[in-house]
C-alpha cells in the first residue's frame, strides 16, 4: 500500500544517492529491494541492482523478484496518481522476456494509460544495463482515501 503518508526517504549514498525509496513497506525495501525511484527528464525510472539474494538456483534474477520490482515501479510511474490516497494493487500481469544476472542494474519505466477517480492503469517495461527487455508488466493501482482514526 502506498501513497498518502507514506514515508519518502531520499537516499544519501552510493550509486542511488539522490533517488528516493519508500521505506515503510519492509518486503520491498528490505526483503526484496531495495529498490529506488526518481523522475528525470525523460519521467519516473525505477531502478536497482541486483545482489546474491535476488538471484535462483538456475543463477539468474528470481522472477518474483522481477514481478516485485514490478509492482514497485507501478508505484514509481504513477506517484503523483496517488496523492492524498492509499493504494494497493489490484490487478497485475507480466511476461518474461530475458533472464538477468547478478550486478546487472535494472530500470523500469512505462506510462499511466489512465488516472480515473479511483483506479489507475499502468503500464511499463523493466530493462537492462544494455537497453534489453527483461519483463513487461502492466497493472491497476486501486485508491482508497486516508481514514482518519476517531
Amino acid at each position: 500500500m502506498l501513497g498518502g503518508d507514506v514515508t519518502k526517504t531520499i537516499e544519501k549514498s552510493g550509486e542511488f544517492s539522490g533517488w528516493l525509496t519508500w521505506t515503510d513497506d519492509p518486503f520491498e525495501h528490505e526483503t526484496a529491494g531495495p529498490f529506488y525511484f526518481k523522475v528525470d527528464e525523460n519521467g519516473p525510472v525505477a531502478a536497482f541492482r541486483v545482489k546474491r539474494k535476488h538471484m535462483n538456483a538456475n543463477g539468474v534474477v528470481h522472477g518474483g523478484c522481477l514481478m516485485s520490482f514490478a509492482d514497485f515501479a507501478l508505484f514509481a510511474i504513477g506517484h503523483g496518481t496517488t496523492d492524498g490516497f492509499t493504494g494497493v494493487t489490484v490487478a497485475f500481469t507480466s511476461e518474461f522476456i530475458d533472464a538477468v544476472l547478478e550486478n546487472e542494474r535494472l530500470e523500469a519505466r512505462g506510462d499511466v494509460l489512465r488516472d480515473g477517480g479511483s483506479l489507475s492503469f499502468i503500464r511499463g517495461i523493466i530493462t537492462g544495463e544494455d537497453g534489453r527487455p527483461v519483463l513487461n508488466f502492466s497493472g491497476t493501482i486501486k485508491k482508497r482515501r486516508e481514514r482518519k482514526p476517531l
